[in-house]
């Protein structure tokens, strides 16, 4: 696991060596386990640990490119975080993936399940990416592995495909086009009363 050692003792990755020294004798003496207030054995491990490897020049060059490779997944993870359009492909990839599930459940209800690498095929969704959605799925109570193994919709997960594509269906027909400001009216009433 990799551990951020400028984290741990609190510094700039930029440090020089007296502030790398400076803040190190600072924590050594709040977290060693001989401090009656302050004492932290775990934490003064990680602080030791961290010294001794920024504090010798051949060991922090070796450090750093592992560290920069991780800012820089750090920053592509906020990237993708900030991006909408990630969480949109995936609620649009689970709806395909309950849609599927509950098609064939409806086709064969004594052989209703697919296994993951069907799924895959037919969502178009890589394997990587794939676990997520199924997880979720999974602890919704939407799927559920049956005892041989496949993957099937649940009764909730079928509940939820339907109410989706009721709401899906009333705002179309809410927002259609040539449909008149008495005819919107009378389709939300009637949208409200369900």
């Amino acid at each position: 696991m990799f551990i951020d050692y400028y984290e741990v003792l609190e510094i700039s990755p930029n440090a020089n060596l007296d502030t790398i020294e400076r803040i190190f004798r600072h924590l050594a003496m709040r977290y060693h386990p001989d401090n009656p207030n302050t004492g932290d054995r775990a934490r003064f491990s990680e602080v030791l640990e961290a010294h001794n490897t920024l504090k010798d020049p051949a060991k922090r060059a070796q450090y750093d490119i592992r560290h920069r490779s991780r800012s820089a997944s750090r920053w592509e993870l906020a990237g993708e975080a900030s991006n909408t359009k990630g969480i949109d492909r995936d609620i649009v990839i689970q709806d395909k993936l309950l849609s599927i599930l509950y098609v064939k459940r409806r086709q064969d209800m004594k052989e209703p399940g697919i296994g993951e690498h069907e799924l895959e095929r037919l969502s178009a969704c890589p394997r990587e990416h794939l676990q997520f959605h199924l997880w979720y799925l999974k602890a919704k109570g939407w799927i559920a592995k049956m005892e041989d193994g496949m993957l099937a919709i649940t009764v909730d997960g079928v509940d939820h495909a339907n109410s989706k594509h009721r709401r899906e269906h009333n705002t179309k027909l809410l927002t259609h086009p040539n449909r008149d400001d008495s005819q919107r009216d009378t389709a939300v009433a009637e949208a409200a009363q369900r």
